[in-house]
């Protein structure tokens, strides 16, 4: 039996001295910082992989919530919340904590491709070279028990990729980051972690959001919301447009050391994501091969289990997809409710973010991925050629992945694409809980009358409910069922697969209103069950929050969708 070599961190102190800060002591800092006073103004920055900048700590600190779960998978005492230091770290103040090694912080930048085309209009220069990390400052890095984490600090205030902005976050996206975070985690599906979450009363910022009740699909007004800093956590925060803009600058030859940092950039990302399966003593071209294997394998059952799980990353742009192949940026994020294809819960994010659209959004940033690193290759004519038909390969190992989800949703041991396209056109023209159908399902019910709980119109219509019985009966032919204990056996099955319980936005809304309000408890609550999706849980529970969206909702301004993360 393996001895459990985990050491538990009890004080602050501890914690600091597991401190290892690899990316800023083995990349480049950008040579013009020093010339530009606390780098909290928007400018250009034309070279180095980061820049110091120390966070803004908020106005009198409010303790809303940590991640109890994670506290115990880094071996944190739950003491450490009442840490003086611990508390100024995680809500911006570390330029006061006198034993830190690095009393700042440090952004990144990155560049931006929609649907895989480079886009340049969004940085305020039109050069590309002031987008970036605009309010998440990375503090601190460290070994813990043999990993290494990245404590990010969103919220904290401006860097020079701020476009101008305030650098704040404000408490309702916050609220919904904290909880989402961990929910995906619970899921069973990787994503950046939440540590803890503070907010301010003594300081609020204006938003554009909408009036109540309103149908806009714009907002209306700008209403005054309190401030929050959200400690996200990952093994690294590099993404896909960070690469991105290391490879751009490469080909184009921006600078005289362009080509270097590039390569600076892909070996870190090795080194903090992909060290277990990248041999360091292997040739750079063999490790780039490799990493696009292995990045291609990640992002891929990434996106299947999002729709697996019925998440739609509503602004999948090559800057919010995790280079490490895991969920980052809660931002215009949402669970699909009412079953469509369609569904996309950012106003400003197109079809081509929907719900259905993301295995080929993942495509275009996987494509933007490769591209980025091609000029590493340039003089490796073998190589280019390898890493292309590794990009060319993608659309096929994605969709077997997706067939391999379906079926295991399905609990059938093989895809079947009749079966599955006749439960499509069901589910749409009957107007289906995505979440509520297929964990019903999971029961497998004898007849249609068990699924009609996730039905938001009944079924008058004879010939509908027709369709829906010989779907069932074909798909039980699919089943392998041949008593009580094989029928029980796959029902157990089906459920760790299909989540009784997803982040519904109408409940969050009325959580992040309740905290606005001071009242915190309904964050613990639901932060409770979101961490526990496939448990059946208490019939109170069952009766609150297992249940379809309230008809009053529907089409409803920041609940049905919404139109910024602020």
């Amino acid at each position: 039996m393996k001895k459990n070599t985990n050491k538990n961190i009890e004080t602050f102190e501890e914690l600091v001295n597991l401190s290892d800060y690899s990316f800023i002591e083995k990349l480049n800092s950008d040579p013009d910082a020093k010339f530009n006073a606390d780098n909290t103004l928007s400018r250009e920055v034309f070279s180095g992989h980061y820049v110091p900048v120390s966070p803004t700590t908020i106005k009198e600190p409010i303790y809303i919530s940590h991640s109890a779960n994670f506290f115990k998978e880094l071996g944190f005492s739950e003491n450490l919340i009442k840490s003086d230091d611990f508390i100024k770290m995680f809500s911006g103040d570390i330029s006061n904590i006198s034993n830190l090694r690095q009393n700042k912080g440090w952004a990144t930048g990155y560049a931006l491709s929609i649907y895989g085309t480079e886009y340049y209009a969004q940085c305020p220069f039109q050069t590309g070279n002031g987008y970036g990390d605009g309010r998440a400052i990375s503090i601190f890095e460290a070994l813990i028990n043999g990993k290494r984490w990245e404590f990010q600090l969103k919220g904290a205030g401006k860097t020079p990729y701020c476009r101008g902005a305030d650098g704040r976050a404000v408490l309702r996206s916050s609220v919904r980051e904290f909880l989402a975070q961990e929910h995906m985690h619970a899921l069973g599906i990787p994503t950046s972690r939440s540590l803890t979450l503070f907010t301010s009363q003594r300081e609020q910022v204006n938003r554009p959001w909408f009036r109540d009740n309103s149908y806009s699909k714009d907002p209306e007004l700008m209403i005054e919301e309190d401030v929050a800093i959200t400690t996200r956590v990952a093994s690294s925060f590099i993404r896909v447009g960070q690469l991105e803009l290391f490879g751009r600058r490469a080909r184009k030859n921006e600078h005289e050391n362009a080509l270097k940092e590039l390569e600076m950039i892909v070996l870190h990302l090795i080194d903090r994501e992909y060290s277990e399966v990248i041999n360091q003593d292997l040739d750079l071209k063999e490790k780039i091969i490799i990493l696009a294997n292995e990045f291609q394998n990640r992002l891929t059952s990434l996106v299947a289990n999002w729709i697996r799980v019925g998440y739609c990353q509503g602004n999948f742009n090559s800057d919010n997809c995790a280079a490490g192949g895991f969920t980052l940026d809660y931002g215009p994020f949402g669970f699909i409710e009412m079953f469509d294809p369609k569904f996309q819960p950012w106003t400003s994010g197109g079809m081509h973010f929907s719900f259905f659209n993301q295995p080929l959004a993942a495509q275009k940033n996987f494509k933007s991925f490769c591209s980025s690193l091609k000029p590493l290759l340039n003089s490796n004519k073998k190589a280019l050629e390898e890493l292309e038909e590794i990009e060319n390969n993608f659309a096929k190992v994605m969709q077997e992945k997706m067939e391999k989800m379906w079926a295991n949703k399905l609990g059938i041991s093989k895809f079947d694409v009749e079966l599955f396209e006749e439960l499509i056109n069901l589910m749409i023209e009957t107007k289906v809980d995505y979440t509520i159908f297929f964990r019903e399902l999971s029961n497998i019910p004898d007849d249609i009358s068990s699924l009609e709980k996730s039905f938001y119109g009944s079924l008058k219509n004879e010939n509908i409910k027709l369709r829906w019985n010989n779907w069932l009966e074909k798909w039980k032919s699919f089943i392998n069922i041949n008593d009580k204990e094989s029928k029980q056996k796959l029902s157990n099955q089906m459920k760790l697969t299909n989540p009784k319980y997803t982040l519904r936005e109408w409940h969050l809304v009325k959580v992040y209103q309740e905290a606005q309000n001071g009242n915190y408890q309904p964050v613990h609550e639901l932060q409770e069950i979101m961490t526990n999706p496939y448990a059946e849980q208490t019939k109170e529970i069952e009766e609150k929050y297992y249940i379809k969206k309230p008809s009053d909702f529907f089409g409803i301004a920041g609940i049905s969708h919404v139109s910024c993360s602020s």
